[in-house]
């Protein structure tokens, strides 16, 4: 299991587009085969600034969605609404206290 942690950044009358389109594939992506998990967040003091926050069972799972035709339209519709350069993260999650 590893985490992919991905933050964007929106031109600020783009939002509502981006936020409409991802509920539209929010579950598309969630059920794609080897994520276990979705969630998106907005940052409170830059509401432009969102990060995905995924964990996917493997490296290869992620991957595979990343070549899928799903990421090909989901991506190519998010990117067009960047203010900014998109920064990405995979990482292991070594604490966690529920």
């Amino acid at each position: 299991m590893f985490i992919r942690i991905v933050k964007m950044s929106f031109h600020e009358e783009k939002i509502p587009m981006f936020l409409q389109h991802f509920h539209g594939v929010k579950m598309n992506i969630r059920n794609f085969p080897g994520n276990n998990f979705l969630e998106i967040y907005q940052d409170k003091s830059n509401p432009s600034i969102f990060f995905t926050y995924s964990i996917w069972n493997e490296e290869t799972d992620l991957e595979n969605y990343r070549n899928s035709d799903l990421f090909k339209d989901v991506w190519a519709f998010t990117k067009a609404l960047f203010n900014d350069k998109p920064e990405a993260w995979s990482v292991d999650k070594l604490v966690s206290l529920p």
